[in-house]
């Protein structure tokens, strides 16, 4: 037993090495088989008022219907681990051992209607049920080949060799319908210790897909009691894998960190991550100053921050922004409001600090500067400021009550001239507390027009 356990160890560790030397037959036969043998499947039913989070008239509609063709159909993944947290899960995934071929055929004769026809060639089909609701059934699946980035797959039977090629142990267990549980990895057991483990080897799983590195972080986030119950062993592989993360795609490592800079232990993932040297590989600087990101962190977890929001406490300059855009293809609304925060933060003032913020977002306005009041909240998120943040929010923001028209009707030419003077103006009634009228401001126009 001893010596198997080694063998199984060592075939793991040596893949890639053996992924040179054997066909892509032979590779995924050995491999499958071997972490196979590692799994041990153990099975449950779970409580009633979990799985009624779940049932519907349309899943049930599903049920039977795979049922009268003699396919299995299990919830997969995410839902399961969200059902046995006690959570309603915000998307269901399903698995299958018919074929997408066999699905639409099935779908076709029952007069189902299926939508999405993109993720067909990934195995999956969607059907809607009684036109109420959406199901996604994906065949399930094997990895032939593995670049770090993509799998090629093949479909199978076989429930575990699908376990098998899942990232994480709790999300590689499977919920029958019936209410049954199917767990090959210890994955119940790891979620009731709060443990976030990997399937078999951690390096192997991690050179499949380098993603699975803030996977693991995003997870952590979500399931670990304590911000820094990691196993070693995880860390160290994922530091010696962590070059691989530079040729994920942007978009995908972004996905990823979103979930991670607003999660649980968010300013503690973060340093752990920058000590594994692994934020330089998604454009972050090198020399990232965690005692910020912890600072703001503390002060704005409460308050629902953005993505952005939390991301810029690792920047200092503008410059370190462009270069984290380029790497990480930021949406031009991420993109601004980082901008926005960089250029503003530290600026407000220890007194009359509510009427600094009103002058702020008019003089945005003033700028034209897109979603102001969304941008000037979340500033007010990063420093911390609630009562601020409250007061802005219920706030009416005046109308500056003179514009362009308005000097025209008083003999001002077009051009320069008008701008300058609308901003003299609108520095006049800020300094008014915006009490000035019409009136008074178009006077001091006329006064303007003749210097």
């Amino acid at each position: 037993m001893r010596w198997t356990r080694y063998l199984n160890r060592s075939i793991c560790q040596n893949i890639p090495v053996l992924n040179s030397v054997l066909s892509s037959k032979q590779f995924s036969t050995l491999r499958y088989n071997t972490v196979k043998r590692l799994g041990k499947l153990v099975t449950m039913k779970i409580e009633k008022d979990a799985f009624q989070k779940v049932s519907t008239p349309e899943l049930n509609v599903l049920s039977d219907l795979f049922k009268k063709y003699n396919y299995e159909i299990r919830i997969a993944g995410g839902a399961v681990r969200d059902l046995l947290s006690g959570k309603t899960p915000g998307d269901i995934d399903f698995a299958t051992t018919a074929t997408p071929d066999q699905m639409k055929e099935m779908f076709e004769s029952e007069k189902i209607r299926m939508i999405n026809k993109k993720g067909e060639k990934h195995g999956t089909i969607t059907a809607r049920i009684n036109d109420k609701e959406n199901f996604e059934v994906t065949t399930l699946r094997i990895d032939i080949r593995t670049d770090g980035r993509h799998a090629e797959v093949e479909f199978t039977t076989d429930w575990q060799l699908d376990a098998n090629r899942r990232d994480l142990t709790v999300n590689a267990m499977f919920l029958g319908l019936d209410g049954t549980l199917y767990d090959y990895f210890n994955g119940r057991e790891d979620l009731s210790n709060r443990k976030v483990c990997f399937v078999g080897d951690a390096a192997s799983r991690i050179q499949e897909d380098y993603l699975r590195i803030l996977r693991y972080f995003r997870f952590y986030g979500r399931i670990a009691e304590f911000p820094d119950s990691h196993d070693l062993k995880i860390l160290s592989d994922i530091k010696e894998n962590a070059n691989g993360l530079k040729d994920i795609s942007g978009e995908r490592l972004w996905m990823e960190m979103k979930k991670i800079v607003v999660g649980n232990f968010a300013a503690d993932l973060l340093t752990t991550m920058q000590q594994l040297d692994i934020l330089k590989y998604l454009g972050f600087p090198e020399n990232v100053n965690t005692n910020e990101v912890h600072k703001i962190w503390n002060r704005c977890k409460h308050l629902t921050p953005q993505p952005m929001t939390c991301a810029v406490s690792l920047l200092k300059t503008e410059e370190e922004l462009t270069k984290l855009h380029i790497r990480l293809k930021l949406s031009n609304d991420e993109v601004r409001l980082g901008y926005y925060i960089i250029a503003n933060r530290d600026t407000l003032p220890t007194e009359d600090s509510m009427k600094f913020i009103k002058d702020l977002f008019l003089d945005s306005l003033a700028h034209k500067e897109p979603k102001a009041k969304d941008k000037i909240c979340e500033l007010l998120k990063y420093e911390g400021q609630d009562d601020l943040l409250d007061q802005f929010k219920a706030w009416e923001p005046p109308k500056f009550p003179v514009n362009g028209r308005s000097l025209l009707d008083i003999g001002f030419k077009g051009g320069p001239k008008i701008q300058k003077t609308l901003d003299r103006l609108r520095e006049l009634w800020k300094e008014s507390n915006y009490t000035m009228t019409t009136e008074e401001l178009v006077k001091i126009a006329e006064e303007m027009k003749s210097t």
